[in-house]
């Protein structure tokens, strides 16, 4: 199993956009020239926030490419696995994205950080495909939740070894320098990030020709959603070297049926603004487990009283990702991203909202993705 060129991960935390999203990796197609392999992901962590299982993600991508006819490649992505949380995506999932970020270590030399994580891949790998066939599914390498990006050269050990293991890798996820906060721009040296990325591009080139790695190999980029000064970076560079790319999303489009929501009517807004109240009272719990991944300045968070004052108009263009309205308010956004939970608790209300105002949400999804994403990507 090879994936094409261009593939885009579209993670929906409660599988009910995946015709929108579809919808808008086509557009994007019809528009721009580029054809993106839709890849559904959902991890672990997320099932079971939401609780639900991963055959609901299987069911979800099925259902879009049936309802829209769509006759191209598409993937279910078991996101962020390992031995302990494999077993329950190997029916449902045909793209793997191995994470050993917890094997790598803090100090040593390049074999005393890397080769333990190395190790712990081909084994995770060898196991699925002892279970699928090793010809059913596309293995992915994920290194990016650590605390240093790697260098160039440590990649090129890192793929090296990977060779070694015999692991057919199509994508890697490494580490880079800056800030991938969840659901707001990059945050970090802009021409740090584009030597990093044409470093790494190179390296790839090379190690496919030395290493005897598939010839589609292609970086991964974890947490792409909203990396919006990141996007004409990526996109010049590979035009340049003629290379592909996987960019991995998730909960950006849960952001946007909270959007859609609050657009929608006075009782949609009125659920948005209960989660957002319920969130604020919550945040503790709903931040710790993404840490290392949001900077929330809780000085700039509206407290439920100012919130229950706003029109939709407000509500929407405060979450927004649009960096240019005065508005915008990226803790906002950011506490929004990590309280889906609380949506996921008001299943009886907030899967029928979901329903009866599915063109208006799948209009800010498709909007979110094809207009902010992938066209800074490929708009010269």
């Amino acid at each position: 199993m090879r994936i094409q060129k261009y593939s885009f991960g579209v993670g929906d935390r409660f599988c009910h956009e995946g015709v929108a999203q579809l919808k808008a990796l086509l557009k994007a197609r019809d528009e721009f020239g580029v054809e993106f392999v839709p890849v559904w992901n959902k991890s672990n962590r997320e099932h079971q926030i939401v609780g639900t299982e991963p055959q609901g993600t299987r069911d979800e991508a099925d259902a879009a490419v049936k309802a829209l006819g769509y006759t191209g490649q598409y993937f279910v992505d078991a996101d962020h696995i390992n031995l302990k949380t494999v077993d329950r995506f190997l029916d449902c999932s045909d793209f793997f994205t191995i994470d050993v970020a917890d094997y790598i270590g803090k100090s040593g030399s390049m074999e005393e950080r890397f080769l333990p994580a190395i190790k712990e891949a081909g084994k995770i790998y060898r196991y699925i495909a002892g279970k699928k066939g090793a010809d059913n599914f596309v293995t992915e390498v994920s290194m990016d939740e650590v605390d240093n990006a790697q260098t160039p050269e440590e990649l090129r050990y890192i793929l090296r070894e990977i060779a070694k293991e015999e692991i057919p890798i199509q994508t890697i996820a490494p580490k880079f320098t800056g800030r991938f906060n969840k659901g707001v721009d990059y945050r970090g040296d802009l021409q740090r990030f584009e030597k990093e990325f044409e470093e790494d591009l190179q390296v790839i080139d090379e190690a496919v020709k030395e290493y005897g790695l598939p010839d589609n190999l292609k970086l991964s980029i974890h947490s792409g959603s909203d990396k919006f000064s990141i996007y004409p970076i990526m996109g010049r560079l590979l035009r340049k070297y003629d290379k592909g790319i996987h960019i991995k999303t998730a909960g950006t489009t849960w952001l946007e049926e909270n959007i859609g929501l609050a657009l929608a009517d006075p009782e949609a807004l009125k659920l948005a603004k209960r989660i957002y109240a319920s969130a604020l009272s919550r945040m503790d719990e709903l931040t710790i487990p993404y840490a290392t991944v949001i900077d929330i300045d809780t000085k700039e968070l509206p407290s439920p009283e100012e919130v229950e004052k706003w029109d939709a108009q407000t509500y929407a263009r405060t979450l927004r990702h649009n960096q240019r309205d005065p508005l915008y308010n990226p803790s906002f956004r950011q506490l929004i991203h990590v309280s889906y939970k609380i949506a996921a608790e008001l299943g009886d209300e907030y899967y029928p909202a979901l329903e009866k105002h599915s063109e208006v949400i799948g209009n800010e999804v498709i909007e979110n993705i094809c207009d902010r994403h992938i066209k800074r990507l490929f708009s010269i």
